[in-house]
């Protein structure tokens, strides 16, 4: 990661307040709108004016000059973003765009699961196959490896496009790629006009939400021992429903990776080919970014993102993490922040589907909270999110945690909403999650047992390889 770094650097540097004016980042951004790319510089100047009216101006053309500083920057304008928080939201979200869709609907998923939500999926999918749309399921081979191999072939048998992301199962499709390259994005697509990303999975334990089954609820009272409530209390995680012309760079994502994994060779199926639709209209003002990585790329951008908007924060820093191994580079980025007076905190879980990287992340408490950084570990819930909010106009939400599988092994996704607006939304959401947290104060870390820190070690020696 050490290009990426150097980027950062670069980025701090060529972003002190009130250097970039608007004329100088128009120059540099490409802006895609209602009728295409927008090639007047007077029509990009305007657009990056209109953002910053929302408030922090300022701020938001750090943000700016700092990613065209270190990657070439598409925004796309028009777009009406919406937070979906857990499970039932997203789902029920998903399900009335797919239920409306006339033209196409494209899913693409890491995990999978045989259970009732992706019984339901593969009923609307059929169904619209059936109306004679253009449909098509993408998963992973690896994280959907439990699946009954008679979900997708009933699928097959109805005209869906059906194809395994690098599949493992002896037998089956050869793609070439090393095994641990993996497809950890969640995109669903609808008429190249909706698409929603984030971190939620095709799977059963999203059926209710964090803290309750239903919706989100008041976290169940800490016991005396000060160990997390009931087991049963639900995944906490972040989807996005996007509405506009920055759908269709989602929907040819999932056209280039259904391409790029060969998935038509040897079968009936009808390829993806390229979508010749017009740009969706115009349907709101959010302006967003997607940001999307692959082991076959030199650095990883969402890395890059990432590291770039923390060396260019000055007012705080905000993230919702479910897997936090990040290495040396990118904490010295978060310690270094809060040392200049920025605010960072961090939500963190107190609980994973997989223990070595909870200990791994934990192995940086210590040293974060020396730095003045404030951690807090979710309770009551399995977090899953992964999520940013950068000094209140910058805001991230995608499939991408901060570790070495997701920076180095698999591919991911991020949307990235600029303005004020939608960052008080998601401010909103975090200001919830810390409510429903216990912050990890120094006294009481020092504190830990010596088995924590056993594990804390044994996991970090091998951070890079969880």
């Amino acid at each position: 990661m050490a290009a990426a770094a150097e980027q950062a650097k670069i980025a701090q540097q060529a972003s002190p307040a009130g250097d970039a004016t608007v004329q100088a980042l128009a120059g540099q951004l490409t802006v895609i709108g209602s009728g295409g790319k927008v090639s007047s510089p007077a029509e990009r100047e305007r657009l990056i004016r209109q953002i910053g009216s929302e408030g922090s101006a300022a701020s938001l053309r750090r943000h700016l000059a700092a990613m065209v500083s270190t990657d070439g920057v598409e925004l796309y304008a028009g777009n009406q973003a919406q937070v979906l928080v857990d499970g039932p939201a997203t789902f029920d979200a998903m399900f009335k765009a797919i239920a409306a869709a006339r033209r196409s609907v494209l899913v693409e998923s890491y995990i999978v699961e045989d259970a009732e939500i992706a019984l339901r999926l593969a009923d609307a999918l059929i169904a619209k196959r059936r109306q004679g749309l253009q449909v098509a399921l993408l998963y992973d081979g690896l994280g959907s490896i439990g699946t009954d191999d008679k979900y997708f072939d009933r699928l097959r048998a109805a005209g869906v496009g059906v194809c395994a992301f690098n599949p493992i199962k002896p037998g089956d499709r050869a793609t070439g790629q090393a095994p641990t390259h993996r497809d950890h994005r969640k995109i669903v697509t609808v008429d190249r006009r909706i698409g929603f990303t984030g971190g939620i999975n095709i799977s059963a334990v999203y059926s209710s939400g964090s803290f309750g089954s239903g919706g989100r609820k008041a976290p169940p009272p800490k016991p005396k021992d000060g160990k997390d409530g009931k087991d049963d209390a639900g995944w906490r995680d972040t989807h996005v429903q996007l509405r506009g012309p920055v759908a269709a760079t989602l929907d040819d994502l999932v056209r280039q990776t259904w391409r790029d994994q060969r998935c038509d060779e040897g079968t009936a199926l009808a390829a993806l080919e390229p979508s010749t639709d017009a740009t969706p209209a115009a349907v709101g003002n959010d302006v967003v970014r997607i940001v999307s990585s692959s082991p076959n790329d030199e650095t990883s951008r969402i890395y890059a993102l990432l590291l770039s908007t923390i060396s260019a924060a000055q007012r705080q820093v905000h993230l919702t993490m479910a897997y936090f191994a990040p290495g040396d580079e990118m904490v010295d980025a978060l310690c270094a922040a809060a040392r200049r007076g920025v605010d960072v905190q961090l939500v963190l879980p107190s609980r994973s589907d997989f223990a070595p990287v909870l200990h791994a992340g934990r192995s940086y408490y210590s040293r974060m909270l020396e730095a003045g950084i404030r951690v807090h570990e979710l309770q009551g819930s399995v977090l899953h999110a992964k999520t940013g909010v950068i000094d209140g106009v910058l805001s991230t939400i995608g499939s991408s945690n901060l570790d070495f599988r997701s920076f180095e092994g698999n591919n991911e996704v991020n949307a990235v909403v600029l303005g004020e607006d939608f960052g008080d939304a998601m401010e909103r959401l975090f200001r919830e999650d810390l409510k429903a947290s216990r912050e990890i104060t120094r006294d009481a870390w020092s504190n830990r047992t010596v088995m924590q820190r056993v594990k804390e070690a044994a996991a970090a020696l091998l951070e890079r390889w969880w």
